[in-house]
């Protein structure tokens, strides 16, 4: 037992863990008012701002943006519900409908698409400016990870949404995306190492059969609406809360 012990304390005391876990939750005074600090829902907003993170010329104001433009996403798309149907007989003639009959349909259907290139652009942007200051550094690590996996949410958002108009260029930019997943190392049936058949690998689990069709239409807009919004709320939750925790927005190197 005492090797296990052994590797749990080099574990525990790892810079890795350290970035992930700050400290333990003893019974104690201390520890009682650090849960309440470090929690995410009781104790989000900073006590104070350092005076770098308000300039410019260092933030980019790139992931304030980004933010926005997901709130932006949020409003326009839950209007967009109203007036939309995810089946391929009703899909292109609603969005026509919006556009042509709804009044400002077209202006709420391109805010919420230009809105979406924006996103994907502005988290570009702000992990490149990330990088280049070093604000993934020790004790930033942790955040660094969290921020991976949102750009990988936002790319995945602006996938899924493009096959709900169900039109020529939605339903080729999806047949050529997911034809490319065929080739994904093991779970891709002509993928390296190909574990499984075009009945049962990625492609058919994501299209729900091996044509784009009804399934297919269903799954993104589930996917679109539901499922990535909400994991994508979850972890800019922890993102800010991590920024908060971490002492702020990183200073210039």
């Amino acid at each position: 037992m005492k090797p296990n012990k052994n590797i749990w304390q080099s574990i525990r005391f790892s810079p890795l863990f350290k970035s992930i876990f700050r400290h333990g939750y003893d019974d104690t005074k201390q520890n009682k008012i650090l849960q309440i600090r470090s929690n995410v829902f009781l104790h989000l907003h900073p006590v104070k701002v350092p005076a770098h993170a308000m300039k410019i010329r260092f933030t980019w104001c790139m992931g304030g943006i980004t933010f926005f433009l997901f709130l932006v996403e949020t409003i326009t798309g839950i209007l967009l519900m109203f007036y939309y149907r995810p089946v391929p007989e009703y899909a292109y003639q609603d969005m026509k409908y919006l556009e042509f009959d709804v009044p400002f349909g077209i202006l709420l259907r391109n805010i919420h698409r230009w809105a979406a290139h924006l996103m994907v652009g502005t988290v570009m942007l702000h992990m490149l400016r990330v990088f280049l200051t070093g604000s993934y550094k020790p004790p930033r690590e942790f955040n660094w990870v969290v921020g991976v996996m949102l750009l990988i949410f936002t790319f995945l958002l602006s996938f899924t949404g493009y096959l709900l108009p169900w039109d020529q260029l939605a339903y080729w930019a999806i047949t050529v995306g997911t034809n490319m997943i065929r080739a994904t190392p093991f779970i891709g049936h002509e993928g390296p190492f190909a574990l499984l058949d075009k009945y049962n690998d990625v492609r058919f689990m994501i299209l729900g059969g091996t044509e784009i069709g009804a399934n297919a239409l269903l799954r993104f807009y589930v996917l679109h609406i539901v499922v990535l919004p909400a994991a994508a709320i979850i972890f800019m939750a922890v993102h800010f809360w991590r920024i908060r925790k971490d002492g702020g927005i990183s200073g210039p190197l």
